[in-house]
């Protein structure tokens, strides 16, 4: 069996306010900073998976992804799966 880490970038869809990203996009600009513009946040999550071949661990990952750790309804995810 192979070791496979995977790094997973969540974010909101297109469309979806993002009420976070929002209110650091207003901050910057009353701390002087208003060249920044469209502040979008979003999560970054890394696991290991154990698996025979790089397409199953994908499948796995992906399996996980769209069960509980991102939201598919609002959130796309961006999964980068490397061999350890």
């Amino acid at each position: 069996m192979k070791k496979f880490k995977s790094e997973i970038k969540i974010t909101l869809r297109e469309g979806i306010l993002d009420v976070q990203g929002k209110t650091v996009e207003n901050a910057l600009h009353s701390m002087g900073i208003p060249e920044i513009a469209h502040v979008r946040i979003g999560r970054f999550v890394t696991t290991e998976i154990s698996a025979e071949t790089q397409e199953q661990a994908f499948e796995i990952i992906d399996k996980a992804c769209r069960q509980l750790i991102a939201n598919p309804i609002i959130e796309d995810y961006f999964i980068e799966l490397k061999e350890i």
